[in-house]
């Protein structure tokens, strides 16, 4: 059952009026059921209410339902409110199927650079660089197609050699810091409840971990989804925690025999970055 935006601000709103509560309240949305819980997983100095969608198998239904939240896709610099998007597609051939993907390719402040690569988004990892594939990553281990799916066809991606992934935000365009309040992610084969991630940042002030929903180890490839927006806050930063261990030549998934839940990333999806 689709909930409409305007039901969502109303809760919202009704969690605002609990937020002097010890544990801070959050609204909660799965397949299309809301309801108000509490949170156990908010930084200590945190007392906003948060809104939560997410969804596993089917994610559709969440997806439009944080961006309807958000507001209209922005493909152009000079917006002040609604959202973005990247999904990799427009990588260009010279970046896809290596390591050589900038974490800067979609923050661009050049004036002569195209306007989609003015997204206003930076990223950085403790790893070896980043990579998108077209191919579900079979360039790093043959056995990854029967693992892996695009959401949003046909590529995705990941950080090398390492599982976490930084994300800045400048006003898109520019080099001038800027902030988020919802930031969501769209993942493939997540296993396990506790391997993949996203923690929000003000500052170093750490807004809340939460972790992503699991489809399980019987269903390889299947997709997850988790979306998280802050009413109250500013979002200057959100570290991905994409899987158990990093994707590599020796390394298989859980339901291939590994050890280790393997997970990659697609779809990114954010609102406006301000200062």
């Amino acid at each position: 059952m689709k909930v409409s935006f305007k039901l969502i601000l109303g809760l919202v709103a009704l969690a605002s009026f609990a937020s002097c509560s010890k544990e801070p309240t959050y609204l909660h949305a799965q397949s299309g059921n809301k309801l108000l819980s509490q949170s156990e997983n908010f930084g200590p100095d945190s007392k906003s209410p948060v809104v939560v969608i997410k969804a596993v198998g089917d994610i559709n239904a969440a997806l439009n339902e944080f961006r309807e939240l958000l507001g209209p896709l922005n493909i152009t610099p000079g917006a002040t409110g609604g959202h973005r998007e990247v999904n990799w597609d427009a990588v260009p051939p010279d970046f896809t199927n290596n390591n050589s993907f900038r974490g800067d390719f979609f923050g661009s402040a050049d004036p002569a650079a195209l306007d989609g690569r003015k997204r206003g988004l930076l990223m950085t990892t403790p790893g070896v660089g980043f990579s998108v594939s077209n191919n579900d990553f079979s360039f790093v281990n043959s056995k990854y197609p029967d693992q892996f799916n695009a959401f949003s066809p046909e590529k995705t991606f990941i950080a090398v050699g390492s599982t976490i992934t930084d994300n800045f935000f400048k006003v898109p365009g520019t080099n001038v810091d800027a902030s988020v309040q919802g930031f969501g992610v769209v993942f493939s084969d997540v296993s396990t409840a506790a391997s993949t991630s996203l923690e929000f940042f003000d500052g170093d002030r750490s807004l809340g971990v939460f972790r992503v929903p699991n489809n399980g180890n019987n269903n390889p490839g299947g997709f997850s989804f988790l979306g998280v927006y802050f009413p109250n806050e500013k979002v200057t930063r959100v570290r991905i925690i994409s899987g158990s261990a990093p994707l590599s030549p020796t390394q298989n998934d859980l339901s291939d025999g590994g050890g280790q839940d393997l997970v990659i990333m697609d779809d990114f999806i954010y609102s406006e970055p301000r200062n």
